[in-house]
């Protein structure tokens, strides 16, 4: 029996998938979530691949995933950043937007396909974005915030029009962060006329 056959092909991309996102400092839940493997699975795979193999650049992070969206729009950066992120989703099918810009999941529930959709929609925002403010985590947190429409939306910019995350329960200047930060100072003053 050859590593190769259709036999294994499951389980060998639950393994890739899981070390793919360790490499990243995914939480164990989350992991789980997305590979359906066991906890003590996943705490060994990272045991055998990273800590005994020496690579002691990657963490475990312990503890809840981050639930807070303040941190998406806090300022124009990071709201530019998270913006980039929604549309990676977008671009990898992980979400999709109707006609009102209202969001909607793809996925009714994660699976190997989503985690690595997920991770490619990450890795691609950590090549855009040389100061990344958001971790693997935080794009975790987004894809599920955004996807409620409830605390975040996708708000319309009255200058250039284009879309950007912004928080439902914060005063929205409809300015995107790309036109905020050209505003003297970055500020987000409105614009007269």
């Amino acid at each position: 029996m050859r590593l190769s056959d259709d036999r294994y092909s499951g389980e060998r991309s639950q393994f890739e998938l899981a070390l793919r996102m360790i490499r990243h400092e995914a939480r164990t839940r989350t992991i789980r979530e997305c590979t359906g493997l066991s906890d003590d699975r996943i705490r060994k795979l990272y045991t055998t691949y990273f800590r005994n193999s020496g690579n002691l650049t990657v963490k475990r992070r312990r503890g809840k995933s981050p639930r807070q969206v303040t941190r998406y729009v806090k300022n124009p950066e990071n709201q530019n950043q998270a913006t980039t992120l929604v549309a990676l989703f977008y671009a990898g099918m992980l979400i999709r937007i109707d006609r009102e810009h209202r969001v909607h999941a793809c996925w009714p529930r994660p699976d190997v396909e989503f985690g690595h959709r997920l991770c490619r929609a990450y890795e691609t925002y950590l090549l855009l974005h040389e100061n990344a403010k958001l971790s693997f985590e935080w794009a975790w947190n987004l894809l599920q915030c955004i996807s409620y429409n409830d605390e975040l939306y996708l708000a319309h910019c009255r200058g250039c029009e284009a879309r950007y995350v912004q928080d439902a329960y914060a005063l929205d200047y409809r300015t995107c962060p790309a036109c905020c930060m050209d505003l003297p100072g970055g500020s987000r003053r409105r614009k007269s006329g």
